[in-house]
């Protein structure tokens, strides 16, 4: 299947302003606002309906809400924390009014809407402050009940599956995890899951310093719909971890990398036909079964992706420890 490409990317060809991140309710807000991409489901939703219009018509199976900061750990930065529930709840409405569109003209070819939750700005297993290594800015707790509120708008506004993405701290995406199957224990509804987590270096480790079959193993205990890896990397580069997850993973696997690496002014100057070339050895090795892109990516790299992807079968899982939504296969 295929996932989307970048939304930042996409909203930064808009050349918004502060106005454009306010409306009624914001007006009077006294606390800067622009650069908080999330709050446009809300103030501009017209802008993030076309973004996931675009996407689906270059070939996406699957669009990521516009929610990857919608905590209240992330939002605190803009003194917005009263208004998580509605940025998740209308990032995943409008995902799914677009991805209905696209179902009604072609039933044939259902189209998905996975909730994107982003890793938070703090770390719970890492101090920011290097004079003082055993202090953390967020505990497990906390983290809990920020991911609880984020999954239940998401669920709520309609999406179909929750992606836990650009994980940089395992204890993060624990925190998530637990927050997720304690909102389906006590609601008593379920959604496929998707974990991604992001090698930050060479060192083939993500940020709190575990390599990619600790992370795995990490994370394992969640019935999960898929591991994998995006952001940080470009497709090259992100391969040899791509392996560790074909060849010791129960579950299905993902990767949407960068569209290369930033230059020296933070742009990614990859193009979709070179792109494209460095996804097609993942699928000709079979690593994959849910491949996108990420920074830098546009609807050009996952027209280019998706076309490609049509030539070859996904990975073959052995033995998944779950059983899918027919619907979801």
């Amino acid at each position: 299947m295929v996932l989307d490409g970048a939304m930042g990317t996409m909203i930064q060809r808009h050349k918004l302003e502060e106005k454009d991140f306010r409306n009624d309710r914001l007006k009077d807000h006294p606390h800067p606002l622009k650069g908080n991409n999330d709050l446009l489901s809300i103030t501009r939703p017209e802008i993030i309906k076309e973004i996931h219009r675009q996407y689906f018509e270059a070939g996406a199976d699957i669009v990521e809400t516009n929610t990857f900061g919608s905590t209240s750990v992330a939002q605190a930065d803009y003194h917005l924390e009263f208004l998580v529930y509605d940025l998740n709840y209308q990032g995943a409405k409008i995902a799914k009014e677009v991805a209905y569109e696209f179902i009604k003209k072609d039933p044939s070819k259902p189209r998905f809407v996975a909730g994107s939750m982003g890793p938070t700005t703090k770390l719970a297993s890492m101090s920011p402050d290097v004079n003082n290594p055993g202090y953390r800015a967020i505990t497990f707790d906390q983290l809990v009940v920020a991911f609880k509120e984020q999954a239940k708008g998401l669920i709520d506004g309609g999406a179909d599956l929750l992606l836990v993405e650009t994980i940089t701290d395992t204890l993060n995406a624990k925190a998530a995890l637990f927050a997720i199957q304690e909102l389906f224990e006590e609601t008593g509804k379920s959604i496929p899951v998707m974990v991604s987590g992001t090698i930050t270096d060479a060192s083939g480790r993500i940020l709190s310093g575990q390599t990619t079959e600790a992370f795995l193993i990490s994370v394992s205990h969640v019935p999960l719909l898929s591991i994998g890896l995006n952001c940080a990397l470009g497709a090259s580069a992100l391969r040899p971890y791509l392996q560790v997850l074909n060849e010791k993973a129960p579950f299905f696997t993902s990767a949407h990398p960068n569209a290369g690496l930033p230059n020296e002014f933070g742009q990614y100057d990859q193009g979709p036909d070179e792109m494209a070339a460095q996804v097609e050895e993942y699928l000709k090795e079979g690593l994959v079964n849910i491949v996108g892109g990420c920074c830098g990516s546009t609807p050009d790299h996952i027209k280019k992706i998706a076309t490609i992807a049509k030539k070859y079968q996904p990975r073959k899982v052995d033995s998944p420890l779950l059983i899918v939504d027919s619907s979801l296969v």
